[in-house]
């Protein structure tokens, strides 16, 4: 049985900056968050200076559950240099986030079985520098592959 997997922790790289540090530095405390615009209440990632409905600057971060659902996925076999990962690359909705999608992975199920609406679970995934990289699980599957 092949399940699915993030890359290793040495191939993904970030950078940060004012904008996007509130989501990367809560990912390090295991927590999902997601910029809420402070003027009309607006949901936004990935995270960005303005709000695009009202142009306002003001926000504001938001602690999420860490549920999602599966928006749109896709299914790859090998990677440059990984000929033998299998990974679901995915945009999840965030219920606690109207209207917010995130670009992820989903991990530790078999590809065959993931689909559209399937419930998640936030899990953090170390990456380089010290960073942690939020992927998403089946709800109720084990945690092999979290960061300790």
């Amino acid at each position: 049985m092949v399940l699915a997997t993030a890359l290793p922790t040495e191939v993904i790289k970030i950078a940060t900056d004012p904008t996007t540090e509130p989501f990367w530095q809560a990912a390090k405390e295991r927590r999902l968050v997601a910029p809420r615009c402070g003027s009309c209440g607006h949901f936004r990632l990935p995270p960005t200076a303005y709000c695009p409905e009202c142009q306002s600057g003001e926000v504001e971060w938001v602690d999420l559950s860490g549920r999602a659902q599966v928006y749109s996925f896709a299914v790859v076999h090998g990677f440059p240099g990984l000929p033998d990962i299998t990974l679901v690359p995915a945009v999840v909705d965030l219920p606690d986030a109207p209207g917010a999608r995130l670009v992820s992975n989903v991990i530790g199920v078999e590809p065959g079985t993931v689909e559209i609406g399937m419930e998640l679970e936030v899990d953090f995934h170390p990456i380089s520098d010290g960073w942690l990289l939020p992927v998403f699980r089946p709800v109720g599957a084990e945690q092999k592959e979290s960061a300790s």
